[in-house]
């Protein structure tokens, strides 16, 4: 299968593209900057907003992954306003849809966010206005679409966003879901829209994984601070205050049920994987492919692979 990832050449894009290879299916990359690893699929220079080269690269794809925007943290560094949000994120969208639509091709998986429940954001209410037009084509076009809403999901290896393994550990900590899972999610989403049309709105929230029950958080820190973190990471305690991180921070677990039902979605970095990693490598983090700072931002926090 031929799937045409827009914004590609990003992190999420960028994680997305060996797997669908390894799976059999060749990835189409549209991005208006090249991928920093261009030995897999197929690359095409071009913008969301030019319709003439959108034609170019959906033709012959059988699914779309719709990646491509520009993200928070645009806002909040005030490097893009309202008419950048509007014109890539909802115009953006639309023009994905309509394009697809146009050339017959119903499956679509749509990359939004959490943030929808930030209306008083630009990120977040352009993300609303964004789900409106993939539910009005899922709706009035029949087409087959799952929109996916992680939270954020800027990798540790981004040094555009975080300075070393430990700056991205603070983030993790609250709560957060790695880019790995949203993959993984995305391909699972790919596999279902392929043999099954849904024929209703799906939209599927991606968390991360968690030593921590329900029971744990309802009930967080009744021993006293860091009782809860030490149920399960007592050997790490004072590697963790040594990073100057808070065992005693509660995070925030959203509800991925219906995630699990439709996709079978099953998250595998939780807390527990920071830990062993950073007990292993320190603040270089894992081993992992490198970006400059330069380089395509993670989806869900910054740009992944701007289509403009």
């Amino acid at each position: 299968m031929r799937v045409l990832l827009t914004g590609g050449s990003g992190d999420l894009g960028q994680t997305l593209v060996p797997m669908f290879v390894r799976k059999g299916h060749t990835p189409v990359i549209l991005d208006i900057r090249a991928p920093y690893d261009s030995r897999y699929g197929v690359y095409i220079q071009g913008s969301i907003l030019d319709r003439e080269k959108l034609k170019e690269s959906f033709s012959g794809c059988d699914c779309i992954v719709h990646i491509a925007a520009w993200h928070g943290i645009h806002e909040v560094r005030g490097e893009k306003d309202s008419y950048d949000f509007f014109d890539l994120n909802v115009r953006g969208t639309f023009e994905v849809f309509e394009m697809a639509a146009s050339l017959g091709i119903n499956k679509i998986v749509f990359i939004s966010t959490t943030s929808i429940g930030r209306p008083d954001t630009l990120y977040g209410r352009s993300k609303i206005l964004a789900e409106c037009t993939a539910e009005d084509y899922r709706k009035y076009k029949n087409m087959n679409v799952i929109t996916l809403r992680p939270r954020a999901f800027i990798p540790f290896w981004n040094r555009g966003v975080y300075a070393n393994y430990s700056d991205w550990a603070r983030w993790f900590w609250k709560g957060a879901v790695h880019i790995d899972d949203v993959a993984s999610a995305v391909v699972l989403s790919v596999d279902l829209i392929s043999r099954q049309h849904l024929g209703r709105q799906i939209i599927l929230t991606l968390d991360g994984a968690y030593e921590y029950t329900d029971d744990d958080l309802a009930h967080w820190d009744t021993d006293g601070p860091g009782s809860t973190f030490k149920k399960y990471y007592s050997k790490y305690y004072d590697l963790t205050l040594s990073y100057g991180l808070d065992p005693g921070l509660k995070p925030t677990k959203l509800d991925i049920s219906e995630t699990v039902r439709w996709l079978g979605y099953k998250p595998s970095y939780s807390l527990a994987t920071l830990l062993s990693d950073l007990a292993a490598y320190g603040d270089s983090g894992p081993p992992q492919f490198t970006l400059t700072t330069s380089g395509p931002f993670g989806s869900s926090g910054a740009a992944s692979g701007q289509s403009r």
